[in-house]
């Protein structure tokens, strides 16, 4: 998810976790949180097994206002799912990114509102399931996770 002010982008993976497709933007309604209902739906009916959420901190890291409107908005969505683990990823600079990669695809600027949320939610979960399958594949077994050595049970 890429959590706006304004719109919040969602995007899910193939059931093996290989590539991110966007599936929504949904408006933001900070007065009925109709647009948690709705991610609650999405959530269930895509039966995921963990939400990813892009964490907007600042270039040097620090977290600010936006950082915390979106751990505030994750904190009700969290409440809504459970048992279903929500995990916050770095996100910095996803929307720039996904602003020009729509303009090098020719969408235009007034379309690219709509969409650019989803592109930026396509972008922080591939980033992160790239980052994962290729850690799985550090670990050894071609991304089936290492077996454990016995010597480490003593």
């Amino acid at each position: 998810m890429d959590v706006g002010s304004v719109r919040v982008g969602i995007a899910a993976s193939d059931p093996d976790g290989i590539l991110a497709v966007p599936v929504t933007t949904l408006d933001r309604d900070k007065r009925n949180n109709t647009d948690i209902d709705l991610l609650v739906g999405i959530v269930r009916d895509r039966q995921a097994v963990e939400v990813v959420v892009g964490l907007p901190r600042q270039l040097s890291g620090q977290e600010g206002r936006a950082v915390r409107l979106v751990r505030e908005y994750v904190e009700v969505l969290t409440e809504r799912i459970a048992p279903i683990p929500v995990r916050f990823v770095d996100e910095r600079l996803t929307t720039v990114a996904a602003h020009r990669r729509m303009a090098e695809r020719g969408v235009r600027s007034r379309a690219r509102r709509t969409l650019v949320d989803q592109e930026a939610a396509v972008q922080i979960l591939q980033h992160d399931l790239d980052t994962r399958r290729g850690s799985e594949f550090r670990r050894g077994n071609g991304g089936a996770p290492a077996a454990a050595d016995p010597r480490d049970a003593r």
